[in-house]
């Protein structure tokens, strides 16, 4: 490396000399799915060639989701259709005892019925914060957030906790399992009001990808600042193993 900053193609800032030597601890990549390595049905070309890179370098890797609508297993073949093998010690989910989260079955008559059961005080929770989730259809998927927005402006009430990214408990699945400290993680995902802040609340790496849901305008606009931005996942794993490997 010529100097403390240098440019990397495909990734929207400087790196430094901090951020390079933070980089070379990581030792684990956790990631986010939608809008990361896939958007819906659909595996983004570059995510293959990626993940493989990982392993290459002996960079472990699992993933995270927000949606805990689906059992690991139907997220295992979920990935395994789209020719990426996975095992279940390598899927996270936020935890499944929940009242409000995402659904997509959800019709009036339940959202009236769990608003009221909101207003009458009972121990209200939610799986996550995310406002829609990713999907390569022509349609908005609404996502727990958007609902529990719905439920507040009927109620004024807030859930109670918010389970899943971004807590940074969420990672300690990974910590345990991996024998990691936080500073050898680097999270990965679309999204700086979970991904991201997750990552900076359990003193990971924040690396933001713009696959997916999060824009630069977003990034602009928003107080949750990224440790790296990405244009995918390929580019920012280009520049986590270049540093490793120097």
């Amino acid at each position: 490396m010529q100097s403390e900053n240098k440019s990397y193609e495909g990734i929207i800032s400087n790196v430094s000399s901090e951020l390079i030597e933070r980089l070379k601890k990581i030792k684990h990549v956790a990631l986010d799915m939608d809008g990361t390595i896939y958007n819906g049905s659909t595996l983004f070309p570059y995510t293959p060639g990626f993940l493989e890179s990982l392993k290459n370098a002996g960079i472990s890797y699992s993933f995270l989701t927000n949606n805990p609508s689906k059992g690991i297993g139907d997220y295992l073949q979920h990935l395994e259709k789209m020719g990426i093998p996975a095992v279940a010690e390598e899927m996270y989910t936020s935890p499944d005892a929940v009242v409000v989260g995402f659904d997509s079955t959800l019709i009036y008559s339940r959202l009236c019925r769990a608003a009221w059961w909101v207003s009458q005080q009972l121990p209200y929770m939610a799986t996550n914060p995310d406002w829609v989730c990713p999907t390569d259809q022509p349609v908005i998927l609404i996502d727990c957030g958007a609902i529990c927005a719905c439920i507040e402006g009927a109620t004024k009430r807030l859930p109670d906790i918010v389970l899943g990214k971004p807590d940074p408990r969420m990672l300690d699945g990974i910590l345990h399992r991996q024998g990691l400290q936080t500073e050898e993680i680097a999270m990965v995902g679309d999204r700086l009001y979970t991904d991201v802040k997750m990552a900076l609340n359990a003193n990971a790496l924040g690396v933001l990808v713009l696959s997916g849901e999060a824009t630069m305008d977003d990034v602009a606009a928003s107080d949750v600042k990224a440790d790296v931005i990405a244009e995918n996942v390929a580019k920012f794993g280009e520049l986590l193993l270049a540093v490793q490997q120097k």
